[in-house]
C-alpha cells in the first residue's frame, strides 16, 4: 500500500497561518462554495481577522489557487513515484496508479471534492497551467492502459474511455465513503483495484481476496 500522506491542502512545511487559512478555506467553501464564501468567513474560521489573513494571501482567489495547485502537485508526485516503484507489467502499474487516486482522494475528502467541484472557478493565470497537469495526470493512466493493450495485457477495445471511467471512478470516491462504513480505505483501495482491471479487461488481474458483501 501507498505510504501515509498528510493532505495536499495541509503540507507539514506550510507556515502555521498559512495552515490555518487553508484548512478554515476548505471548510468553510465546502460547505458554501467558492462564490458563497467571502474572505470574513474565512479570517473567522480560522480565528483571524481579515486584515491578518490579507498578510497571507492577497485574495480570496489566491486561496483557492494554493489549494487546487498543492493538491495537483501532491497527487502528480505521488503518481510517478508509484509508478517508478511499480515494474514494468501494465496490471501491477495499474494497480498502482488506483491505489494512489483513492488514497489520495480519501485523505482529505473535503479538500478533493473542493478541488473538482471548484475548478470552475479557479480564474487566469493559474487556470490554464492548472488544467494542464491534470492533463498530465490522465495521461499518466492513458499510457498505462494504451502500454497493456499494445503487449496484449490488456484487451479493451476502448482504452480511453477505459482510462478516462477509472479516473472519475478512483476520483469520486470522495463524494461518498464514510470512515464509519463497512469498508476500509484500503479494502477500497483492492475493490478499486479489481474494478478497474475489469474495465480494461485485463487477461490476468490476479487473484481477487477481497469481500464485495
Amino acid at each position: 500500500m501507498a505510504r501515509a500522506h498528510q493532505p495536499a491542502s495541509r503540507p507539514p512545511n506550510a507556515p502555521p497561518g498559512d495552515a490555518a487559512i487553508l484548512e478554515a478555506s476548505i471548510a468553510t467553501m465546502a460547505e458554501h462554495g467558492y462564490h458563497g464564501t467571502s474572505v470574513r468567513d474565512i479570517a473567522l474560521r480560522a480565528g483571524l481577522s481579515p486584515a491578518a489573513l490579507y498578510h497571507h494571501f492577497p485574495s480570496k482567489q489566491a486561496v483557492l489557487a494554493m489549494i487546487m495547485e498543492r493538491g495537483i502537485e501532491a497527487l502528480l508526485a505521488r503518481t510517478r513515484e508509484a509508478l517508478e516503484s511499480a515494474g514494468d507489467d501494465p496490471v501491477d502499474r495499474l494497480r498502482a496508479l488506483v491505489e494512489v487516486q483513492v488514497l489520495f482522494h480519501l485523505e482529505d475528502q473535503r479538500g478533493t471534492l473542493l478541488g473538482t467541484s471548484e475548478l470552475r472557478a479557479l480564474e487566469e493565470p493559474v487556470r490554464t497551467p492548472h488544467l494542464a497537469k491534470r492533463h498530465a495526470q490522465q495521461r499518466m493512466f492513458d499510457e498505462v492502459v494504451a502500454r497493456g493493450v499494445e503487449t496484449g495485457a490488456f484487451r479493451t477495445p476502448l482504452p480511453g474511455e477505459a482510462s478516462r471511467a477509472i479516473v472519475v471512478m478512483c476520483t469520486g470516491v470522495a463524494s461518498w465513503f464514510s470512515p464509519q462504513g463497512p469498508a476500509s480505505r484500503e479494502e477500497m483501495v483492492r475493490r478499486y483495484q479489481r474494478l478497474a482491471l475489469d474495465m480494461v479487461d485485463a487477461v490476468d488481474p490476479g487473484p481477487w481476496d477481497g469481500d464485495p458483501a
